[in-house]
C-alpha cells in the first residue's frame, strides 16, 4: 500500500451559515491522505501513482466555493478525488475551522471524512 499525504493546505474561504461568515470568510486548514496499492515494480512514471499537484489543485478549487457546512465539502473532495484516480481505495480529509465565530471560544473546529471503497 502507498500513502499519499497534504498536510496544512491553508485557505481563506467564504464557508458557513452566518452572514458574516460568508462576507469576511475565515481560515480555514485541509489535510488529505489517500491509499492505493502499489504497482508490480517499482514507480518510475508520475502516470503510475497520484499526482499529488492535481490533488491540490482539486482542493484548492473546492475551497473557493462558498458551502454553508464543511461537511459538504469534504465529502465532495473526496467524491472528486476518487473519480480522478480510481486506483484509490481510502480517502481521508479533514477540513478545520481556524477560527470558529463563538464568543470566548479559542480553538478550532474541525469535520473529517474517511471512505473506503472495494476496487
Amino acid at each position: 500500500m502507498l500513502k499519499i499525504s497534504l498536510r496544512h493546505l491553508r485557505f481563506h474561504a467564504f464557508h458557513g451559515l452566518y452572514k458574516e461568515e460568508r462576507e469576511t470568510g475565515n481560515d480555514f486548514e485541509v489535510n488529505v491522505d489517500v491509499c492505493f496499492s502499489e504497482p508490480a515494480g517499482i514507480i518510475t512514471h508520475l502516470n503510475d501513482t497520484v499526482n499529488y499537484a492535481i490533488l491540490y489543485q482539486l482542493v484548492k478549487d473546492r475551497m473557493n466555493i462558498p458551502e454553508p457546512l464543511l461537511e459538504t465539502i469534504a465529502m465532495d473532495i473526496a467524491q472528486q478525488i476518487k473519480q480522478r484516480f480510481p486506483i484509490i481505495f481510502e480517502i481521508n480529509v479533514s477540513i478545520s475551522k481556524l477560527n470558529p465565530p463563538l464568543f470566548n471560544f479559542q480553538g478550532e473546529t474541525n469535520v473529517s471524512f474517511h471512505q473506503q471503497y472495494s476496487n
